[in-house]
């Protein structure tokens, strides 16, 4: 797998309250702020985007799982597919079509969420 970037997302499903709390508490607006869609702070080392889940996928976001996910920006998600199926973590669902460009939900071991996209 041939990574390009990493970085966290947070799931939220009211996406203002969520930008405004990590405004504060970062002391600093967002760096891209799509409203009602997708927010994200630059920080050391780090980026932290927000997001709203689609409609299918809101139910992963509430309750007793977790908003995280580690999203892993590859160059060829078929190609990280396939890596995924040869160690035996599959791809929990179809290849997504977003208006980032193409993502496959996984999970670790521990249940953790990953996403992994291509960009357009």
């Amino acid at each position: 797998m041939n990574l390009k970037d990493s970085f966290v997302t947070l799931g939220c499903i009211d996406l203002n309250r969520s930008v405004a709390f990590y405004q504060a508490l970062l002391e600093q607006p967002p760096s891209v702020n799509l409203v009602d869609r997708y927010a994200e702070f630059q920080l050391p080392g780090l980026r932290l985007a927000l997001f709203v889940p689609s409609g299918a996928h809101r139910g992963e976001f509430s309750g007793a799982s977790s908003p995280m996910s580690l999203c892993l920006e590859v160059a060829d998600l078929d190609a990280a597919i396939a890596h995924l199926e040869a160690i035996g973590h599959s791809p929990a669902g179809p290849v997504v079509t977003a208006s980032h460009g193409r993502e496959i939900y996984a999970y670790d071991p521990q249940g953790n969420r990953l996403i992994l996209h291509e960009s357009r």
